[in-house]
């Protein structure tokens, strides 16, 4: 008994006007224990926890940490830099022309370091994370937060594909070979060959995330082969006179050379139409929409229709980079959604940031729900208003 007892008391346990599990419904008043090491060790009704228990009562609701389903670390450095609302073309040619900075590593380093505390203080507690380079890996090693790692493949020339693949397999070795694999950018930056042996160049546990019709220019260049990227390829010195109009959208075009069976995020769909949306989930993959509402803004100053967008296949959160946002907090873009939509309903785009996120990253069975044997952080949400979600609301880690 007193064993037993030694054990409640290295329980902490927290209570709030809401817990949110997110795997279950709600619970008012609840109750959760968790240890030293941040595992859930219960989450109870008000009168079902231990009666020996402390509980540390809070004021607004507690949820599991955010996962944060798309960013760009290595752009940190490019904060307040970039102008807004210029369209995609031009966001990426400014990137690529300032990819760069004047003072070097050093200066990436610290902005990636600052950006990383940002999103731990924010209450994020894995991020899917795209990088060109292995600069970011001493700090993914180090940090409080989860990262599984995409590494980019960009190959419009037919004579570098194979290279462009070994180069980003080079780079993966210096992650967690558990949470990392290689992807491609987007589908008009990787030429048809380079789809082809990409495809074969995959293990089924190698997780694809790749940006998705971002701009309604992506489907012009699809469909006619013209439109603005006409201008983009011009302006970084690429050939594509061979290239032809595929007369549909680009998601239908690249979505069958990716392979059948690995998980595949598809990222902003911002143009992204239900037809778009039937033909995914008519072949069948695992694929999870991530929809980053702050950096569409930025970029093309419009959102994803969530009536499309939310149309059976699995929504997850992301951010995008410091390059395309003035933060890394998802709770800032649940609140730009809820603006935007106030149709809709918290508890589900909570999901839509914790659980189908941790999902969609393969970390679905530690992180993203408060349930037993989970360590999936926790956060309190404070000036909440019963299960609303208002401009007033912060976000405090208590875990």
């Amino acid at each position: 008994m007193d064993k037993c007892y030694n054990i409640e008391r290295m329980l902490k346990y927290f209570s709030a006007d809401y817990v949110l599990p997110i795997s279950s419904p709600p619970i008012r008043n609840g109750v959760v224990a968790i240890d030293q090491d941040g595992v859930i060790k219960g989450v109870y009704n008000s009168d079902e926890a231990p009666i020996e228990a402390e509980v540390r009562k809070l004021s607004g609701v507690l949820v599991p940490g955010f996962i944060n389903g798309h960013c760009h670390l290595e752009l940190s450095y490019l904060k307040g830099h970039v102008p807004e609302k210029q369209g995609l073309v031009d966001f990426l040619l400014y990137v690529m022309r300032h990819r760069n900075p004047t003072a070097g590593e050093e200066e990436i380093e610290k902005a990636m370091k600052k950006a990383d505390e940002m999103m731990y203080n924010n209450g994020i507690q894995a991020v899917g994370d795209h990088v060109n380079t292995a600069l970011s890996a001493n700090i993914k090693e180090k940090s409080k937060i989860q990262y599984h790692t995409f590494v980019e493949i960009i190959g419009l020339q037919e004579e570098v594909v194979g290279q462009k693949i070994d180069e980003a397999k080079e780079i993966e070795f210096y992650f967690d070979h558990l949470h990392s694999s290689i992807t491609l950018h987007a589908p008009y930056s990787c030429s048809k060959s380079m789809l082809t042996a990409f495809k074969k160049s995959v293990s089924e546990r190698n997780i694809i995330s790749i940006h998705n019709q971002e701009s309604e220019e992506e489907n012009i260049l699809f469909r006619y082969a013209k439109g603005d990227f006409i201008r983009f390829y011009k302006e970084i010195g690429v050939d594509i006179s061979h290239f032809k109009p595929q007369a549909r959208a680009s998601l239908q075009y690249f979505l069958p050379y990716l392979p059948s069976t690995n998980r595949v995020i598809l990222v902003h769909n911002t143009y992204t139409t239900v037809k778009d949306i039937d033909f995914a989930l008519r072949t069948r993959r695992n694929v999870a929409l991530c929809i980053c509402p702050k950096a569409n803004l930025y970029i093309e100053d419009t959102l994803p229709r969530l009536s499309v967008i939310n149309h059976g296949a699995d929504i997850i959160i992301g951010t995008d980079s410091l390059a395309s946002n003035d933060t890394l907090d998802i709770l800032e873009e649940l609140k730009v959604l809820h603006r935007h939509y106030p149709e809709l309903d918290f508890v589900k785009t909570m999901q839509w940031a914790t659980l189908n996120g941790a999902k969609a990253l393969g970390m679905g069975d530690q992180l993203g729900s408060l349930e037993v044997g989970k360590t999936p952080g926790l956060v309190l949400l404070k000036n909440m208003k019963q299960l609303h979600l208002t401009e007033d609301v912060k976000v405090e880690r208590i875990v």
